[in-house]
Protein backbone atom coordinates (compact mmCIF):
# COMPACT_ATOMS: atom_id res chain seq x y z
CA UNK A 1 0.00 0.00 0.00
CA UNK A 2 1.32 3.40 -0.73
CA UNK A 3 1.47 6.22 1.68
CA UNK A 4 -0.98 7.98 -0.21
CA UNK A 5 -3.51 5.39 0.16
CA UNK A 6 -2.67 5.17 4.43
CA UNK A 7 -4.95 6.66 6.55
CA UNK A 8 -3.25 8.93 9.32
CA UNK A 9 -5.15 10.09 12.67
CA UNK A 10 -4.78 13.71 13.18
CA UNK A 11 -4.57 15.16 16.72
CA UNK A 12 -4.31 18.81 17.07
CA UNK A 13 -0.95 20.73 18.38
CA UNK A 14 -0.82 23.78 20.17
CA UNK A 15 1.99 26.85 18.55
CA UNK A 16 4.09 25.99 21.45
CA UNK A 17 5.21 23.74 23.77
CA UNK A 18 7.44 23.70 26.90
CA UNK A 19 10.85 25.16 26.45
CA UNK A 20 9.36 27.31 23.06
CA UNK A 21 8.46 30.83 22.28
CA UNK A 22 5.12 32.07 23.00
CA UNK A 23 3.17 32.79 19.80
CA UNK A 24 -0.10 34.25 19.65
CA UNK A 25 0.85 35.33 15.97
CA UNK A 26 -2.94 32.97 15.12
CA UNK A 27 -5.01 35.67 17.36
CA UNK A 28 -6.10 38.73 15.14
CA UNK A 29 -7.18 41.43 17.80
CA UNK A 30 -9.29 44.17 15.93
CA UNK A 31 -9.25 47.72 16.94
CA UNK A 32 -10.89 49.06 19.60
CA UNK A 33 -14.32 50.45 19.08
CA UNK A 34 -13.97 48.74 15.55
CA UNK A 35 -17.05 46.68 16.34
CA UNK A 36 -20.77 47.38 15.23
CA UNK A 37 -22.91 47.29 17.99
CA UNK A 38 -26.41 45.89 16.20
CA UNK A 39 -30.08 46.73 17.51
CA UNK A 40 -31.36 44.11 20.11
CA UNK A 41 -34.17 42.52 17.49
CA UNK A 42 -31.00 41.82 14.74
CA UNK A 43 -31.96 38.77 12.56
CA UNK A 44 -28.75 36.51 13.63
CA UNK A 45 -28.07 35.86 10.06
CA UNK A 46 -26.98 39.37 10.02
CA UNK A 47 -24.31 39.42 12.03
CA UNK A 48 -22.49 35.76 11.63
CA UNK A 49 -19.34 37.74 11.31
CA UNK A 50 -19.28 38.48 14.68
CA UNK A 51 -18.64 35.59 15.87
CA UNK A 52 -15.35 35.60 14.25
CA UNK A 53 -14.11 39.39 15.56
CA UNK A 54 -13.69 40.22 18.84
CA UNK A 55 -15.72 43.09 20.80
CA UNK A 56 -13.19 45.60 22.02
CA UNK A 57 -13.94 48.75 24.26
CA UNK A 58 -10.87 49.66 25.98
CA UNK A 59 -7.34 51.04 23.17
CA UNK A 60 -3.88 50.66 24.12
CA UNK A 61 -4.46 54.19 25.42
CA UNK A 62 -6.92 53.36 28.43
CA UNK A 63 -9.80 54.98 26.20
CA UNK A 64 -13.21 53.69 26.13
CA UNK A 65 -14.24 54.27 22.16
CA UNK A 66 -16.93 52.86 19.61
CA UNK A 67 -20.45 51.82 19.67
CA UNK A 68 -20.27 49.56 22.95
CA UNK A 69 -19.01 52.27 25.19
CA UNK A 70 -20.00 54.62 27.59
CA UNK A 71 -22.58 52.40 29.77
CA UNK A 72 -21.06 52.54 33.08
CA UNK A 73 -20.45 55.42 35.61
CA UNK A 74 -16.87 56.03 37.03
CA UNK A 75 -18.52 55.24 40.28
CA UNK A 76 -19.40 52.12 38.80
CA UNK A 77 -16.11 51.35 37.07
CA UNK A 78 -14.46 51.86 40.28
CA UNK A 79 -17.13 49.67 41.78
CA UNK A 80 -15.62 46.87 39.11
CA UNK A 81 -12.01 47.44 39.89
CA UNK A 82 -12.81 47.06 43.82
CA UNK A 83 -14.25 43.66 43.04
CA UNK A 84 -11.64 42.28 40.61
CA UNK A 85 -9.27 43.42 43.37
CA UNK A 86 -10.85 41.47 45.50
CA UNK A 87 -11.24 38.23 43.97
CA UNK A 88 -7.62 38.52 43.20
CA UNK A 89 -6.62 39.09 46.38
CA UNK A 90 -8.86 36.37 47.97
CA UNK A 91 -7.36 33.75 45.15
CA UNK A 92 -3.93 34.63 46.61
CA UNK A 93 -4.80 33.90 50.21
CA UNK A 94 -6.86 30.61 49.69
CA UNK A 95 -4.16 29.64 47.12
CA UNK A 96 -1.21 30.29 50.19
CA UNK A 97 -4.08 28.43 52.63
CA UNK A 98 -4.26 25.18 50.03
CA UNK A 99 -0.64 25.31 50.30
CA UNK A 100 -0.29 25.46 54.14
CA UNK A 101 -2.56 22.07 54.62
CA UNK A 102 -5.87 24.27 55.54
CA UNK A 103 -7.80 23.01 52.44
CA UNK A 104 -7.28 20.10 50.55
CA UNK A 105 -8.16 21.84 46.99
CA UNK A 106 -8.75 25.42 45.32
CA UNK A 107 -8.64 26.91 41.86
CA UNK A 108 -7.94 30.52 41.14
CA UNK A 109 -9.11 33.19 38.52
CA UNK A 110 -5.87 34.98 37.47
CA UNK A 111 -6.14 36.88 34.48
CA UNK A 112 -9.73 36.05 33.97
CA UNK A 113 -11.71 38.29 36.88
CA UNK A 114 -13.20 40.67 34.44
CA UNK A 115 -15.64 37.90 32.87
CA UNK A 116 -17.55 37.05 36.00
CA UNK A 117 -17.07 40.24 37.74
CA UNK A 118 -18.60 42.88 34.88
CA UNK A 119 -21.00 39.91 33.79
CA UNK A 120 -22.66 39.52 37.24
CA UNK A 121 -23.27 43.90 37.38
CA UNK A 122 -25.89 43.19 33.78
CA UNK A 123 -28.20 40.87 35.82
CA UNK A 124 -30.86 41.68 37.81
CA UNK A 125 -31.88 40.64 41.11
CA UNK A 126 -33.80 36.86 40.83
CA UNK A 127 -31.40 35.98 37.57
CA UNK A 128 -29.72 32.65 38.07
CA UNK A 129 -26.24 31.95 37.04
CA UNK A 130 -25.12 28.13 36.34
CA UNK A 131 -21.76 28.49 36.77
CA UNK A 132 -18.49 26.64 36.82
CA UNK A 133 -15.67 26.66 39.21
CA UNK A 134 -14.12 29.50 37.90
CA UNK A 135 -16.99 32.33 38.33
CA UNK A 136 -16.37 33.02 41.86
CA UNK A 137 -16.20 36.85 40.52
CA UNK A 138 -20.50 36.68 40.40
CA UNK A 139 -20.32 36.31 44.27
CA UNK A 140 -18.01 38.53 44.88
CA UNK A 141 -19.51 40.81 42.63
CA UNK A 142 -22.98 40.44 44.59
CA UNK A 143 -21.87 41.23 47.92
CA UNK A 144 -21.62 38.00 48.91
CA UNK A 145 -19.59 37.15 52.36
CA UNK A 146 -16.03 36.20 51.71
CA UNK A 147 -15.94 34.38 55.30
CA UNK A 148 -19.30 32.43 54.20
CA UNK A 149 -17.14 31.26 50.67
CA UNK A 150 -13.96 30.45 52.79
CA UNK A 151 -15.51 28.47 55.32
CA UNK A 152 -16.95 26.45 52.12
CA UNK A 153 -13.46 26.02 51.06
CA UNK A 154 -12.41 25.32 54.42
CA UNK A 155 -15.39 22.61 55.28
CA UNK A 156 -15.71 24.08 58.57
CA UNK A 157 -18.32 24.29 61.00
CA UNK A 158 -19.67 27.11 59.71
CA UNK A 159 -19.88 25.70 55.52
CA UNK A 160 -23.17 26.61 54.40
CA UNK A 161 -22.78 23.09 52.58
CA UNK A 162 -21.85 20.92 55.50
CA UNK A 163 -18.71 19.60 53.87
CA UNK A 164 -20.61 17.88 50.85
CA UNK A 165 -19.13 19.65 48.04
CA UNK A 166 -15.68 20.33 46.69
CA UNK A 167 -13.71 23.27 48.02
CA UNK A 168 -14.75 26.16 45.72
CA UNK A 169 -17.89 24.66 44.75
CA UNK A 170 -20.11 26.91 46.36
CA UNK A 171 -24.30 27.62 46.52
CA UNK A 172 -26.36 30.42 46.89
CA UNK A 173 -29.92 30.79 45.92
CA UNK A 174 -30.55 33.48 47.15
CA UNK A 175 -27.14 35.22 44.77
CA UNK A 176 -28.39 33.53 41.98
CA UNK A 177 -25.49 30.84 41.81
CA UNK A 178 -26.86 27.81 41.19
CA UNK A 179 -24.78 24.74 42.90
CA UNK A 180 -21.79 24.03 40.83
CA UNK A 181 -21.65 20.65 39.66
CA UNK A 182 -18.28 18.49 39.20
CA UNK A 183 -19.96 16.99 36.17
CA UNK A 184 -18.36 19.44 33.70
CA UNK A 185 -21.30 20.70 31.44
CA UNK A 186 -24.51 19.59 33.17
CA UNK A 187 -24.99 22.44 34.35
CA UNK A 188 -25.26 23.97 30.78
CA UNK A 189 -28.43 22.09 29.83
CA UNK A 190 -29.72 22.84 33.11
CA UNK A 191 -29.51 26.21 32.57
CA UNK A 192 -31.96 26.13 29.57
CA UNK A 193 -34.28 24.32 31.19
CA UNK A 194 -34.24 27.18 34.35
CA UNK A 195 -34.90 29.35 31.67
CA UNK A 196 -37.61 27.63 30.37
CA UNK A 197 -39.48 26.95 33.51
CA UNK A 198 -39.07 30.62 34.47
CA UNK A 199 -40.76 31.33 30.44
CA UNK A 200 -43.74 28.72 30.72
CA UNK A 201 -44.81 30.41 34.09
CA UNK A 202 -44.42 34.10 32.64
CA UNK A 203 -42.14 35.10 35.28
CA UNK A 204 -39.16 37.78 34.32
CA UNK A 205 -36.40 36.11 35.48
CA UNK A 206 -33.52 35.02 32.82
CA UNK A 207 -30.44 32.21 33.60
CA UNK A 208 -27.05 32.29 32.54
CA UNK A 209 -25.05 29.34 31.43
CA UNK A 210 -21.26 29.23 31.66
CA UNK A 211 -18.75 26.46 30.40
CA UNK A 212 -15.33 26.33 29.66
CA UNK A 213 -13.44 25.87 26.32
CA UNK A 214 -12.53 22.22 26.65
CA UNK A 215 -16.02 21.04 28.09
CA UNK A 216 -17.81 22.21 24.91
CA UNK A 217 -16.61 19.05 23.81
CA UNK A 218 -19.17 17.53 26.43
CA UNK A 219 -22.97 16.29 24.75
CA UNK A 220 -24.61 18.49 27.15
CA UNK A 221 -23.60 21.54 25.47
CA UNK A 222 -24.63 20.71 22.19
CA UNK A 223 -27.82 19.51 23.66
CA UNK A 224 -28.21 22.99 25.73
CA UNK A 225 -28.03 25.38 22.15
CA UNK A 226 -30.39 22.78 20.72
CA UNK A 227 -33.52 23.37 22.98
CA UNK A 228 -32.54 27.23 23.78
CA UNK A 229 -32.55 27.79 20.08
CA UNK A 230 -36.03 25.64 19.50
CA UNK A 231 -37.91 27.23 22.35
CA UNK A 232 -35.82 30.95 22.47
CA UNK A 233 -35.16 30.39 26.01
CA UNK A 234 -34.21 33.55 27.62
CA UNK A 235 -30.63 32.18 28.60
CA UNK A 236 -27.20 33.77 27.96
CA UNK A 237 -25.13 31.11 27.10
CA UNK A 238 -21.39 32.11 28.17
CA UNK A 239 -17.95 30.10 26.66
CA UNK A 240 -15.08 31.05 28.38
CA UNK A 241 -12.11 30.46 26.22
CA UNK A 242 -9.45 30.81 27.99
CA UNK A 243 -7.18 29.00 25.98
CA UNK A 244 -6.19 25.96 27.69
CA UNK A 245 -8.61 23.18 29.48
CA UNK A 246 -6.81 20.86 31.83
CA UNK A 247 -3.66 20.20 30.08
CA UNK A 248 -5.02 20.84 26.55
CA UNK A 249 -5.10 23.45 24.46
CA UNK A 250 -8.60 24.75 22.79
CA UNK A 251 -8.16 23.26 19.94
CA UNK A 252 -8.39 19.70 20.35
CA UNK A 253 -12.35 21.14 21.73
CA UNK A 254 -13.07 23.72 19.41
CA UNK A 255 -12.58 21.47 16.04
CA UNK A 256 -12.96 23.26 13.10
CA UNK A 257 -15.38 25.42 14.04
CA UNK A 258 -12.98 28.46 13.76
CA UNK A 259 -14.44 30.30 17.03
CA UNK A 260 -16.37 28.76 19.72
CA UNK A 261 -19.10 31.33 19.24
CA UNK A 262 -19.27 30.53 15.71
CA UNK A 263 -21.17 26.63 16.91
CA UNK A 264 -23.81 29.19 17.80
CA UNK A 265 -24.09 29.70 14.17
CA UNK A 266 -25.75 26.50 13.20
CA UNK A 267 -28.75 26.93 15.60
CA UNK A 268 -29.82 30.26 14.10
CA UNK A 269 -28.41 31.92 18.01
CA UNK A 270 -26.84 35.32 17.65
CA UNK A 271 -23.04 34.27 18.29
CA UNK A 272 -20.28 37.51 19.86
CA UNK A 273 -16.88 37.26 20.74
CA UNK A 274 -15.66 39.66 23.37
CA UNK A 275 -12.46 41.05 24.68
CA UNK A 276 -12.74 38.73 28.27
CA UNK A 277 -9.90 41.17 29.47
CA UNK A 278 -11.86 44.17 28.68
CA UNK A 279 -14.49 45.06 31.86
CA UNK A 280 -16.40 47.25 29.96
CA UNK A 281 -16.41 45.25 26.63
CA UNK A 282 -17.78 42.35 28.87
CA UNK A 283 -20.59 44.40 30.70
CA UNK A 284 -21.22 45.78 27.76
CA UNK A 285 -22.14 42.30 25.58
CA UNK A 286 -23.65 41.16 28.56
CA UNK A 287 -26.60 43.79 29.11
CA UNK A 288 -27.30 43.15 25.41
CA UNK A 289 -27.65 39.58 25.91
CA UNK A 290 -29.64 40.48 28.39
CA UNK A 291 -31.93 42.83 26.99
CA UNK A 292 -32.40 40.01 24.45
CA UNK A 293 -33.45 37.66 27.09
CA UNK A 294 -36.04 39.61 28.86
CA UNK A 295 -37.65 40.84 25.61
CA UNK A 296 -38.07 37.15 24.21
CA UNK A 297 -35.66 37.47 21.56
CA UNK A 298 -34.46 34.21 22.36
CA UNK A 299 -30.78 33.37 23.49
CA UNK A 300 -27.58 35.05 22.79
CA UNK A 301 -23.92 32.81 22.82
CA UNK A 302 -21.22 34.70 24.27
CA UNK A 303 -17.60 33.83 24.02
CA UNK A 304 -14.92 35.67 26.04
CA UNK A 305 -11.34 35.80 24.94
CA UNK A 306 -9.27 35.13 27.93
CA UNK A 307 -6.27 33.84 29.15
CA UNK A 308 -5.86 30.96 32.31
CA UNK A 309 -2.84 33.06 33.75
CA UNK A 310 -2.41 30.76 36.68
CA UNK A 311 -2.79 26.76 36.70
CA UNK A 312 -6.07 25.09 36.11
CA UNK A 313 -6.22 23.53 40.45
CA UNK A 314 -3.64 23.46 43.31
CA UNK A 315 -3.39 19.57 41.57
CA UNK A 316 -2.12 21.19 38.18
CA UNK A 317 1.88 22.49 36.88
CA UNK A 318 1.07 24.20 33.97
CA UNK A 319 4.83 24.17 32.69
CA UNK A 320 4.08 20.72 32.02
CA UNK A 321 2.24 21.92 28.96
CA UNK A 322 2.48 25.22 28.22
CA UNK A 323 5.70 27.52 28.41
CA UNK A 324 6.19 29.30 31.41
CA UNK A 325 6.01 32.95 29.68
CA UNK A 326 3.10 32.59 27.91
CA UNK A 327 0.47 34.28 30.46
CA UNK A 328 3.27 37.61 29.73
CA UNK A 329 2.65 37.07 25.94
CA UNK A 330 -1.18 37.23 25.84
CA UNK A 331 -1.67 40.28 23.57
CA UNK A 332 -5.07 41.35 26.03
CA UNK A 333 -3.30 42.12 28.85
CA UNK A 334 -4.04 42.09 32.41
CA UNK A 335 -8.14 43.16 33.08
CA UNK A 336 -7.00 44.57 36.47
CA UNK A 337 -4.47 46.73 34.90
CA UNK A 338 -6.35 47.47 32.15
CA UNK A 339 -9.32 49.33 33.97
CA UNK A 340 -6.90 50.42 36.18
CA UNK A 341 -5.50 52.87 33.61
CA UNK A 342 -8.63 53.63 32.04
CA UNK A 343 -9.55 55.22 35.37
CA UNK A 344 -6.34 56.56 35.21
CA UNK A 345 -7.17 57.97 32.21
CA UNK A 346 -9.93 59.65 33.12
CA UNK A 347 -8.66 61.55 35.83
CA UNK A 348 -10.73 59.52 38.77
CA UNK A 349 -8.19 57.22 39.83
CA UNK A 350 -4.00 57.17 40.10
CA UNK A 351 -1.31 54.21 40.58
CA UNK A 352 -1.19 55.83 44.42
CA UNK A 353 -4.62 55.30 45.14
CA UNK A 354 -4.49 52.12 43.59
CA UNK A 355 -1.49 51.09 45.73
CA UNK A 356 -3.67 52.13 48.82
CA UNK A 357 -6.47 49.97 47.65
CA UNK A 358 -4.39 47.10 46.95
CA UNK A 359 -3.74 47.07 50.87
CA UNK A 360 -6.75 47.94 51.77
CA UNK A 361 -8.44 44.84 49.61
CA UNK A 362 -5.87 42.96 51.46
CA UNK A 363 -6.60 43.76 55.09
CA UNK A 364 -9.73 42.84 54.18
CA UNK A 365 -9.15 39.79 52.95
CA UNK A 366 -6.91 38.63 55.79
CA UNK A 367 -9.72 39.68 58.51
CA UNK A 368 -12.13 37.68 56.55
CA UNK A 369 -9.23 34.68 56.48
CA UNK A 370 -9.24 35.09 59.90
CA UNK A 371 -12.77 34.60 61.20
CA UNK A 372 -13.23 32.13 58.69
CA UNK A 373 -10.45 30.28 60.41
CA UNK A 374 -12.21 30.65 63.91
CA UNK A 375 -14.73 28.09 62.64
CA UNK A 376 -11.77 25.05 61.68
CA UNK A 377 -9.84 24.64 58.77
CA UNK A 378 -9.61 21.40 57.09
CA UNK A 379 -7.14 19.11 59.61
CA UNK A 380 -8.29 21.64 63.13
CA UNK A 381 -11.06 23.31 64.81
CA UNK A 382 -15.00 22.63 64.41
CA UNK A 383 -15.94 20.37 61.64
CA UNK A 384 -20.01 19.93 60.42
CA UNK A 385 -21.20 17.01 62.33
CA UNK A 386 -21.33 13.14 60.58
CA UNK A 387 -24.82 13.57 60.51
CA UNK A 388 -25.13 16.02 58.33
CA UNK A 389 -24.61 13.62 55.21
CA UNK A 390 -27.70 12.10 55.49
CA UNK A 391 -29.37 15.10 55.88
CA UNK A 392 -31.09 17.29 53.37
CA UNK A 393 -31.20 14.59 50.07
CA UNK A 394 -34.72 12.82 50.91
CA UNK A 395 -37.73 14.87 52.22
CA UNK A 396 -38.49 11.91 54.36
CA UNK A 397 -35.10 9.68 55.66
CA UNK A 398 -35.64 6.79 53.85
CA UNK A 399 -35.15 2.97 56.16
CA UNK A 400 -31.72 2.42 54.70
CA UNK A 401 -30.40 5.61 55.29
CA UNK A 402 -32.12 5.41 59.00
CA UNK A 403 -30.48 2.91 60.00
CA UNK A 404 -26.68 3.93 58.31
CA UNK A 405 -26.75 6.90 60.72
CA UNK A 406 -27.88 4.58 63.84
CA UNK A 407 -24.80 2.46 62.72
CA UNK A 408 -22.35 5.59 62.43
CA UNK A 409 -23.74 6.71 65.73
CA UNK A 410 -24.83 10.18 65.12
Amino acid sequence: MTDAGMLRFHVPEPEVRPGGTPDFSNVPIPKAGSAPRPEIDVDPRTIRDMAFSIIRVLNRDGEAVGPWAGLLSDEELLEGLRHMMTLRSFDARMQMAQRQGKTSFYMQHLGEEAVSCAFRKALMPGDMNFPTYRQAGLLIADGYPMVTMMNQIYSNEADPLKGRQLPIMYSSKEHGFFSISGNLATQYIQAVGWAMASAISNDSKIAAAWIGDGSTAESDFHSALVFASTYKAPVILNVVNNQWAISTFQGIARGGSGTFAARGLGFGIPALRVDGNDYLAVHAVAKWAAERARKNLGPTLIEYVTYRAGAHSSSDDPSAYRPKTESDAWPLGDPVVRLKNHLIQRGVWSDERHAQAEAETLETVITAQKEAESNGTLHAGGKPSTREMFEGVFAEMPPHLRRQRQQAGV
